[in-house]
């Protein structure tokens, strides 16, 4: 079932991509005991697009995502990101560019409880010295609809609520990419599809590019593109297609 990746998003051309990774490995350990995370893994993100990624656990995929967001440094390949080489970078530089380029959303909210959801979702901005442009605050405190939350601390919140200030914070800084991991994975069904139908809108209404990690097939129809790995390696790149699709795809690949 597995298709073959276009050479714009996935093969050896990686030009045009806001994230590629070409050739990329990460080893665990050493000797007898060593781990091959990831054994070869070449792929590209294009703007604009949503894709997501899924697995088997133990297949790779978080380490994908860290490696591509410069969470972790790969044992060989190369990861590029919005033309920078990430292994040319040092720590400060990386964490600059983390800072400036990318936004995240994690299984777990987060959020710091001191602050409140205006406050957790500016502070990206606030760290980087940065004022928010105040047009786009109000629309995205509008888009995730805690208008009237805004002033509320994160206990004060339900998980959902906590996880749509997570994504409000992730797109604030309008940055290169988002790289969401499990964001659905702690939140009841009607939650998760509040936060799916946030990052869908994203992509199509603000042309953000966001790159999501889920063990979920529900999750991963959402997105336009699917990579699924097996033992670090890519063995889908191709349309997420719907629900049941990507369904039989994870019982074909095992």
């Amino acid at each position: 079932m597995s298709e073959q990746p276009t050479a714009a998003t996935a093969g050896g051309d990686t030009a045009g991509a806001i994230v590629a990774a070409t050739d990329l490995r990460r080893r665990y350990g050493e000797g007898e005991a060593a781990v091959d995370a990831l054994d070869g893994v070449t792929t590209a993100f294009e703007r604009g697009g949503f894709a997501a990624i899924m697995g088997p656990s133990g297949s790779g995929k978080s380490t994908l995502m860290h490696l591509l967001a410069g969470l972790d440094r790969p044992t060989g390949g190369s990861v590029r990101l919005d033309g920078v080489e990430l292994a040319g970078l040092d720590d400060g530089k990386l964490t600059q560019l983390r800072r400036d380029k990318l936004g995240f959303v994690f299984q777990f909210f987060n959020l710091l409880p001191v602050l409140t959801a205006e406050e957790n979702i500016v502070l990206p901005l606030s760290i980087a010295g940065r004022k928010p442009d105040r047009e786009w605050l109000e629309q995205l405190i509008s888009i995730v609809g805690l208008g009237d939350r805004r002033d509320h601390r994160p206990a004060e919140l339900s998980g959902g609520q906590q996880q749509r200030v997570a994504v409000a914070r992730a797109l604030v800084a309008r940055p290169a990419v988002v790289f969401a991991d499990e964001p659905t994975g702690n939140l009841d069904s009607r939650s998760s599809e509040e936060v799916l139908e946030l990052l869908r809108r994203s992509v199509d209404e603000f042309g953000q590019t966001v790159v999501m990690v889920t063990h979920e097939a529900h999750a991963a129809a959402y997105a336009d593109r699917l990579v699924v790995l097996r033992d670090g390696r890519v063995a889908h790149d191709g349309a997420a297609g719907d629900e049941g699709d990507v369904l039989e795809l994870m019982k074909a690949v095992g």
